[in-house]
């Protein structure tokens, strides 16, 4: 393994060991622990970068399943509903990731630097993930010890936030952050309108009305949003409404009618019904689980 890998393992993990995300004074970037395997969960993924320090996690995207471990990354470019889990881990050897989110205007400000550059049959998927270029575990390790001293944060890391946006643009699984480059490619377009569904999730919309803001023909716009997140624009909406449901209702405690509404069904009814059949238990069973662990 690289030695880079086994000395960040080495300092991350003398912290802890219980599951959480932990931030860093670098806010884009967090550790991830899981002491044990999961149970696979639906969720949604923004864009990030994950390096896997140890351990192994499993992703599906649609039918797609995307498994990676210690020395792999995982390049996320577009919000995306996903099932995941940590297939390996002990309490001893707990699953250990770094997590950087990606900006993408600073992505796309390295455009001058990089818009030249070339890959032979390049992964061009929404998920992507592949063993880790030595320069680019280089760089987060770099990011990463400087986000622990105060002066190094603030002189280096606007310094190694570039250079990691760089190496992600080189890298053999970076193929959709390079397309998403140029503002106005069918990935840039689409990846817009999945920020405003992000943000107006509870708001209703038509396809029509996202088709218009991509500024593209509705069936191109249907097509392109459908390859990348493996969802049809109603179902990542219904998606984002439900998964946002379940964080209200587990972690806030707020009642099952109230939820309801607040994530934009009209009714509790059809909500508990679509809430059991993503999550496999009722809106109300759910919250009760939650709380009592």
């Amino acid at each position: 393994m690289n030695r880079l890998i086994q000395d960040l393992t080495h300092h991350v993990a003398r912290f802890n060991c219980f599951k959480a995300m932990y931030p860093t004074s670098t806010p884009a970037l967090s550790v991830l622990f899981d002491p044990a395997p999961t149970r696979m969960e639906a969720m949604i993924y923004d864009p990030v970068v994950c390096l896997v320090l140890q351990g192994h996690k499993e992703t599906h995207i649609g039918d797609k399943c995307i498994s990676f471990g210690a020395g792999d990354s995982l390049i996320v470019s577009h919000s995306v509903p996903v099932v995941a889990a940590v297939t390996e881990a002990t309490r001893q050897r707990p699953y250990v990731a770094l997590v950087l989110s990606i900006d993408l205007d600073a992505v796309r400000a390295l455009y001058d630097e990089v818009g030249t550059i070339s890959k032979p049959k390049p992964t061009a998927d929404t998920l992507a993930a592949a063993s880790t270029d030595p320069r680019l575990i280089d760089a987060l390790s770099r990011l990463y010890y400087a986000s622990e001293d105060p002066a190094d944060a603030k002189a280096l890391v606007p310094l190694y936030l570039r250079e990691v946006y760089f190496r992600l643009l080189q890298a053999d699984h970076g193929g959709m952050l390079r397309q998403m480059l140029w503002r106005e490619s069918n990935e840039s377009r689409v990846g817009r309108v999945i920020a405003r569904l992000r943000r107006d999730y509870a708001k209703p919309m038509s396809v029509a009305e996202l088709a218009s803001d991509a500024n593209m023909s509705v069936s191109g716009f249907y097509e392109r949003f459908k390859s990348l997140t493996a969802r049809s624009p109603l179902q990542f909406q219904k998606d984002l409404r439900l998964t946002e449901a379940r964080r209200l209702l587990t972690r806030e405690g707020q009642n099952v009618s109230t939820t309801a509404f607040t994530v934009g069904y009209e009714s509790p009814t059809q909500f508990s019904r679509e809430y059991s059949r993503k999550f496999g238990v009722s809106p109300r069973a759910d919250m009760s689980k939650h709380l009592a662990a």
